[in-house]
């Protein structure tokens, strides 16, 4: 009895059902997507922003936050990782324009959560701010944000991250992608599933991170242990729609394929660190844990049924042949030219129907013309070649974590 065609099944299922899952939770509450809760105190905020070699974007960094129309702002730490370019003297001179900046200056390189700890433990705020040296939070966006701290179990909130660069069309795949993945998390907010509070902008409860002794400087990804470690320990996470910060997204396949490594090792950090939660109490084992190890691991399942099969008839086309050669029959008939429809091809054209028709409602929703003459384009190929580059990048990050390669870059 063959084997594949149940492991096809079960990958055709899970993939549908997830589809299928927020499709049914963007219906129940597609009328709330962009609400938020208003603050009935003005909660003092500390921002900080770790910067390595960030000479290009700092300054602009930092207007964006001045900029932001909050009257409670403490204080901005900026820590200067050690950077070898000229970040810390354009740091220094932004204290002349911006007297509310303190600047920490490392001796070493700490990494951006050793970074963040050492400006953490001089904060002063009871909320505590977290912002990219090359992203650049919305005016409006700590005011939308904040209302979700009148609950006192909330330790973090989260924002749409989305692309700033949209001229070339990698860029452009890439902001596809971001305004997927921001939408998507806002529908896990609603079955309190919310997984990372990114780091381009991510507002903390101070006395939460303190908890919790703020980021782990072994994992690659800070900010998905951090969200974890809240989990795990209580707090809430939400996630505000109506708002945003837009990030310097990579221009290059190299620099693309190199941060999105970074990202799968940091995950399969947390599913080891965390793996004893697995199936116990708590949205963090019951939900957040099995759903992320899905969707880490799915793609990769894909791909390798894929080259099974690409494989296999490669092979036995092969052997084809060459029987066909050796006894003289016809090499090509129009047997060839004819595909056995099989419910297997049923279910994959669905499952791509599902997931075109989950991502065109999420760019309508969120005010992307579907029907401009660039996204004709861009939506089939992010739908096709470009998602198809994530197992394959899984299958690196795998490689370098066992041979304990966890470089930053």
């Amino acid at each position: 009895m063959e084997i594949l065609p149940y492991i096809y099944l079960t990958y055709m299922f899970i993939s549908l059902y997830m589809l299928s899952l927020f499709l049914l939770i963007y219906f129940q509450f597609r009328k709330d997507l962009f609400q938020y809760p208003e603050s009935s105190k003005q909660y003092s905020i500390s921002f900080i922003v770790p910067a390595y070699n960030e000479e290009k974007t700092i300054a602009d960094t930092i207007r964006h936050i001045f900029d932001i129309n909050y009257k409670n702002i403490l204080e901005v730490i900026v820590v200067n990782d050690k950077s070898s370019d000229n970040t810390i003297n354009i740091i220094k001179q932004l204290t002349k324009k911006y007297p509310k900046i303190k600047v920490l200056d490392n001796k070493e390189n700490l990494g951006k959560a050793g970074s963040l700890n050492r400006a953490l433990n001089i904060s002063k705020g009871e909320l505590v701010a977290v912002v990219d040296a090359d992203s650049y939070p919305e005016k409006e966006s700590i005011n939308k944000m904040i209302g979700f701290f009148e609950d006192e179990k909330v330790g973090a909130v989260t924002c749409p991250v989305l692309s700033r660069n949209r001229n070339k069309f990698f860029e452009k795949l890439q902001a596809i992608e971001y305004k997927v993945i921001a939408f998507s998390r806002k529908l896990l907010d609603y079955v309190d599933a919310i997984y990372v509070t990114p780091g381009p902008l991510a507002l903390y409860r101070r006395k939460a991170l303190i908890e919790i002794k703020g980021f782990d400087t072994k994992n690659l990804t800070e900010d998905i242990e951090a969200t974890w470690h809240l989990t795990r320990d209580g707090w809430g996470r939400r996630m505000c729609l109506s708002t945003n910060v837009t990030t310097t997204v990579p221009t290059k396949f190299k620099d693309w394929f190199v941060q999105r490594r970074r990202w799968n090792i940091g995950g399969l950090q947390c599913i080891h660190k965390y793996r004893h939660s697995l199936g116990k109490k708590g949205m963090l084992g019951w939900f957040i844990i099995p759903f992320f190890i899905l969707s880490t691991f799915l793609g990769l399942v894909g791909l390798s049924i894929f080259f099974y099969l690409l494989t296999s008839r490669i092979i036995s086309k092969f052997l084809l042949t060459k029987y066909s050669i050796e006894v003289g029959n016809p090499i090509l008939t129009f047997d060839n030219f004819y595909i056995t429809p099989t419910i297997l091809n049923y279910l994959g054209v669905v499952l791509f129907i599902f997931g075109l028709v989950f991502t065109l409602v999420i760019l309508s929703v969120l005010k992307e013309k579907i029907l401009k003459k660039e996204n004709l384009l861009n939506i089939p190929f992010y739908m096709t070649i470009y998602l198809i580059a994530y197992p394959f990048i899984m299958i690196n990050a795998i490689w370098n974590l066992t041979r304990g390669k966890l470089a930053w870059r």
